[in-house]
């Protein structure tokens, strides 16, 4: 059996070929609908005789061009790259750039949004917009082909690519570094196949599932209630919610059954009532992206009685770790579980040794989920994916390798595992990871600051929220207000501050660099 992640798709379009696929507003697709589409789309993309592996970039919300894209690309043999709908045009150039995408999927507003950025992107060699009625309509000013949606997937060239097996590239998911722009989490086809299995074994998914989509596909985790749904047949409703209330209205009016979510997120749907009805229908929900507070968890308890709820931990590098079964989470709720199915958790100390139970370090993941790597940057791929001690190697090969996290937890004389704390800067907020650099770097821009430091401070709904401590030499008494509208149009929204201090200097360390800690320590109890 290959593990190509395109045949969850074609395989359930021969197995339920009327089953509904897709629910996006008032569309409904079957799954042979769906694998036709997603066929014509491969076409368009072999007609341009590109290299296997070659790029595509997704830049639009949760709609069923989307996810055609996603699976015609596969199909065709191409990588897919999920950009996130809410990220501004310098990061998409980024994004564009650092992985040599060839083909750009997206629409005629957010097009307009990148016109004078598309210049850097060289490799770029066409653009397909999905509401593009008339080729005349495009913008003369880009160089780069656009083309509309209808004129790229009707071709009559082939999608057959027979050539493709399971450790190509599938997928490169940008995540934010503790220092520096995004980097490209590179993903095989076997990578996603087998993580598709691993979470639909635990959350027990079958074709009866109708499973409520709210967060982006650019987040592994989001992209995951895709794959989960098509391994088991099936169907996912495509939601981008603009109110909490929204989300809510949604699970009462299709019937929905699974729910992933991220700790905001629950903590603003249950402030909210709830109708009755959900309770007969909602079987599972789960949360990653960070710890669920245990207010929150006892507000959805009450409100949802008959439902199970996955406590949940994962890395984009590793795509998803451990999980808490649902009958552990009123006997040890603060845990992270223990491993996934196909999955092996270690925790390491600094020499090298695995932890004893109520010792701290670092968890590493081994097992097929492993990600390949960071795309073109063999530095930091040598950082965090790297072979498991010797002790721990049981005469494995020392080619495998494991990935380290980067966390810090322990494990208790059960092996269930908790959360300490990240060993590195990152910023963990509303469940995305955030590089402190890349919010200092868009501050320093700015004329009126002169340095700037960025913080994940401990805030009980965000997990972390952002804390920005600057020196200027403007005494302005609107310095801070500019500073937030400046930042507004540089960053999406979940990078932006909570708070912004002014100070005359900052603190600095022996070897001159910032006292992060001193800072943190000052700031630590600002939200509480």
């Amino acid at each position: 059996m290959q593990y190509l992640l395109h045949s969850l798709l074609t395989n359930q379009a021969q197995k339920r070929p009327d089953k509904i696929a897709l629910e996006s507003k008032k569309d409904k697709l079957s799954y042979k609908e769906l694998d036709a589409y997603t066929s014509a789309f491969a076409g368009g993309y072999n007609k341009m005789q590109l290299p296997k592996g070659s790029r595509v970039g997704v830049f639009l919300p949760k709609q069923i061009e989307t996810v055609t894209a996603f699976f015609g690309t596969l199909k065709a043999g191409g990588c897919i790259v999920p950009i996130n709908p809410v990220l501004k045009a310098a990061q998409i150039q980024h994004i564009l750039c650092d992985c040599d995408i060839s083909i750009l999927v997206t629409s005629q507003a957010r097009l307009k949004q990148l016109t004078n950025h598309l210049p850097a992107c060289k490799a770029l060699q066409k653009i397909v917009v999905i509401d593009l009625n008339s080729e005349n309509e495009s913008d003369d000013t880009l160089t780069t082909e656009v083309v509309s949606w209808y004129a790229f997937t009707q071709v009559n060239t082939s999608y057959e690519t027979d050539n493709i097996i399971e450790s190509d590239l599938a997928a490169i998911f940008y995540t934010s570094g503790s220092t520096g722009k995004p980097k490209g989490v590179v993903l095989t086809h076997h990578n996603m196949y087998v993580g598709a299995e691993s979470v639909a074994k635990y959350l027990k998914n079958s074709e009866n599932d109708r499973i409520l989509a709210v967060l982006p596909f650019s987040f592994d985790y989001g992209f995951s209630q895709l794959t989960t749904a098509m391994l088991r047949g099936a169907t996912v409703i495509l939601l981008d919610y603009l109110l909490p209330k929204d989300v809510v209205k949604t699970l009462e009016k299709t019937q929905a059954t699974g729910l992933a979510g991220v700790p905001p997120l629950w903590m603003q749907i249950t402030k909210l009532a709830w109708p009755e009805t959900i309770k007969s229908h909602l079987r599972y929900i789960t949360n990653s992206g960070g710890a669920m507070p245990q207010t929150t968890l006892a507000l959805l308890q009450d409100k949802l009685p008959n439902t199970d709820i996955y406590l949940m931990y994962g890395l984009t590098e590793a795509f998803r770790s451990t999980y808490l079964p649902p009958e552990q989470v009123n006997i040890r709720p603060t845990s992270m579980g223990k491993a996934i199915p196909n999955a092996e958790i270690f925790v390491i100390n600094s020499n090298n040794e695995e932890c004893e139970p109520g010792e701290e370090g670092e968890l590493v993941h081994r097992g097929p989920l492993v990600a390949q790597g960071y795309w073109n940057d063999p530095e930091k791929t040598a950082q965090r994916y790297k072979p498991l001690p010797p002790s721990l190697s049981d005469g494995r090969t020392v080619t495998e390798l494991a990935v380290w996290s980067g966390d810090a937890v322990i494990k208790d004389e059960e092996g269930y595992l908790y959360f300490v704390s990240r060993t590195d800067e990152m910023i963990k907020t509303s469940g995305y990871r955030v590089s402190p650099t890349e919010i200092e770097e868009s501050l320093l821009q700015l004329n009126s600051i002169s340095e700037a430091v960025a913080l994940g401070i401990p805030h009980p709904e965000l997990g972390q929220a952002i804390v920005v401590t600057v020196t200027s030499p403007d005494k302005d008494d609107n310095l801070v207000k500019d500073i937030l509208a400046n930042l507004k149009k540089q960053l999406p929204p979940y990078m932006l501050p909570q708070k912004i201090f002014v100070h005359d200097t900052l603190p600095r360390n022996a070897n001159g660099k910032f006292d992060r800690k001193k800072l943190y320590l000052d700031l630590e109890d600002t939200f509480k």
